[in-house]
Formats: C-alpha cells, structure tokens, sequence
C-alpha cells in the first residue's frame, strides 16, 4: 500500500514538473542541428576568439563587458547560471570565486552585496554600490548549484547563498544600505542603497526566481517569496504598455515609468529582457499564463509591424521613435539588435499562433557578429543571445536537487 501511495505522489509532482518545450524542434530544426547551434553559442561567449570569459590563474575566472572594460555582477552572476544549467562545474566555480574575491564586501554596511563594476585588470572596484539584480542571479545559480552538484566539491554553494540571503535581511538602512527587496513594496529596487531603495527596473522582475527561493533557500522567508512573485506578476501588467507591450527601463513601484538625470524613460536595453523573464515564468509556473499570453502577441505583433527583419531596439513606450537614444559603448544609434531578436523568440513560447514561429527562424537565422558598421558587442548580444537559444532548446530549467 504504502508503496503505491508513493508511486502516487511521485506521478503527481511529476506531472507538476514544467514541460520544457523545444521550439526550434517544432519549427521543423532537428535535434543535431540545435545541439550544434547551442554548442556554437556557447564556444562564442566562454571560448573563441570573440568570448567575454576568460581564466585566470589556476582557479578564477570572469566575464567581461568587453565593450565597457569591466567586469560585472550582471555578467559574472548570469555566466554562473549559464554555467549551471550546462552543467559547466569549472566555470562556475571560477566565476564565483572571483566574485567573492573582487567583488564581494566582506565586512561593513555592505557585507555580502557585491560592487556591480571591476575593473578586470586592476581588479579596483569601479563603484561600491550592487545593482539587486546581480544579488538576485548569484543567490539563484548557487541554489541551482548545490541542488545539482551538492556542497561538498570545494564550494558549499548553499551556504553562500544563505550567506547573501540573510546578510539581506539584516540591511534595515543602516549606511544607507538596504534589503535587495523594498520589503514594503515586496519588488526588487534598482539599487539596495539610498534614493535608488525606491524605485526599480522592470528587467530585474524575475517572478520565477522568488519561487525558486521559496523552494530551496530554507531561511524562513518562503511566504514573503511567494508574495514577492505575485507583486512582480502584478506589476508587469503595469510596467507593460496595454497596446504595444513595451516596458521602460526604469519605473517607479506601481510599473508608471521613471525618468533619470542620465536618461528619460523609455524602452532600451534592460528592457530587452523583460519578454524573456516573463517566458520563463510563464513556462515554469505556469500562474498567469493568460495575460502572459495576451502580452506576448501585443509585443511580438508591436515588433512585426515595424518589419521582422529591421526592427530598431529602443522606442518610447507607444512604440514611437525616441529624441534621446542611449548610446552603447562609444555608438549612438539605433539599430536591429540580436540581443533584443533573442530574447523577442523567447516570447514565442507562449505565443500559439503559427506566425510567431518567424520569431523562432529570426533567431535561429542571427549571427553574432560585427554589424555592417563594424560595432561589436559580444558581451550584452551574446548573452542574451545564448539564454535564448537556451530557452527555445529546452534546456534553461528548473534544477531540482539530485
């Protein structure tokens, strides 16, 4: 009896588990060709002539804006995720040992939080202050880490993270140093540190990460996790605009957008993640698929109509071309990005129109490369390149432990 009784249960958290699809199985590439087309993306970030990783000594490693000259927790922190999904245990373990020995404060107001920028070469911390959604991929990927290859290989990944997570919650201002979450607002704040406490960036919504937290941190804030995915969940429906979909950069808590000394709000480069956050929630939990669905055809039908093939990456929220463009590296201009046609194919998993496959044959068709003018970014571009191709693969999941 007692046998069958597990059988149930196993088939019923089974049954639970995401369905990872494969898109680019279904629009017609066989298993070979997308096998390769990831293997090649990946080759391009950590390994050929053109990566942003790189090693260094016998045990470090990082990830570099190669354009910007710096290193950042945005890029060390999704290296390490990439790294754990592809089960990339060196890797991994090179990226979060540099973090914590160049980046991570080990005593203060800021113990535990990271400089957001450092520089790789003289290992001199750009700035003090985090960007929360550094915090937030470091805390995920260490999760996912000790669930696949446990904490005793070298690095207790659990303990790290916990180490992150409840130094957090002992940040009540002193400093000027606060939680990553403005805990009354239950949203992430663009930076855990003075006026900047109390806003945030649409791009570090990740709904699916506080699930994460609430599974396998253990740190008695599990509740507080599941609410935080709800607010996030509510606040794209917001931060999202009704007819186009696109989000500004910045915003303030209740999703209307906010404009910054160094920039007017509108839709840009952080905002490019944004239709890949919400496909990984949609895809993962799966608790608000409905008006995921209806925002996926608002943004997908948005970008078609200003032509699938030419489609510029910055648009004020109405979908209208904006005065003030934010340039990338030494380059202003607008352009066809293929970082923002990656993560505009991630939308596609949950767009059951036929048409959105086109989407799918973007990416599957974009390379990364220098465009025609000779501006290269291999780091942000290929970063969001890769996580797509991850995405749309089947093979970005939920790592659940051994």
């Amino acid at each position: 009896m007692g046998n069958s009784q597990n059988k149930n249960k196993k088939d019923k958290s089974e049954s639970k588990r995401p369905q990872y699809r494969n898109l680019f199985k279904e629009a017609g590439y066989s298993q070979k060709e997308i096998d390769n087309k990831l293997a090649k993306a990946y080759y391009d970030v950590f390994e050929g002539p053109t990566r942003v990783y790189f090693q260094d000594g016998d045990s470090l490693g990082y990830v570099s804006d190669v354009k910007n000259k710096d290193s950042r927790t945005e890029g060390m922190s999704y290296g390490m995720m990439v790294a754990v999904q592809l089960d990339k245990k060196d890797v991994f373990d090179r990226l979060w040992r540099w973090s914590v020995k160049y980046m991570q404060h080990q005593k203060g107001p800021r113990e535990a939080y990271f400089s957001w920028s450092v520089n790789p070469e003289t290992k001199k911390q750009n700035s003090p202050g985090s960007a929360s959604d550094g915090e937030l991929y470091y805390i995920t990927s260490l999760l996912f880490a000790s669930n696949r290859w446990g904490n005793d290989t070298g690095i207790n990944y659990y303990k790290e993270a916990r180490r992150i997570l409840d130094a957090m919650w002992k940040k009540d201002g002193t400093g000027n140093i606060y939680n990553i979450i403005n805990v009354e607002h239950k949203q992430i704040s663009f930076v855990p540190e003075g006026g900047a406490y109390l806003w945030t960036d649409p791009s570090y919504h990740l709904p699916a990460f506080y699930e994460i937290w609430a599974l396998y941190a253990k740190d008695g804030h599990e509740q507080f996790y599941r609410e935080c995915a709800e607010v996030s969940r509510e606040f794209l429906h917001k931060a999202c605009h009704p007819v186009t979909g696109l989000n500004a950069d910045y915003t303030n808590f209740d999703g209307t957008p906010h404009s910054t000394p160094w920039m007017p709000a509108a839709f840009r480069y952080d905002s490019w993640r944004v239709p890949m956050n919400i496909a990984m929630d949609y895809l993962w939990y799966g608790k608000d698929k409905k008006w995921q669905e209806e925002y996926t055809k608002k943004f997908q039908n948005f970008l078609r109509s200003k032509g699938l093939d030419v489609y510029d990456d910055q648009f004020n929220l109405d979908g209208s071309t904006p005065d003030f463009i934010l340039q990338a590296g030494p380059v202003k201009k607008l352009r066809h990005s293929v970082g923002l046609v990656s993560t505009t194919a991630t939308a596609s998993l949950m767009n059951n129109d036929k048409a959105s496959l086109d989407f799918v044959h973007a990416i599957w068709n974009a390379k990364l490369e220098p465009y025609e003018d000779g501006y290269f970014d291999p780091y942000y571009d290929g970063l969001m390149h890769l996580f797509s191709l991850m995405h749309l693969s089947g093979k970005y999941q939920i790592i659940t432990p051994k």
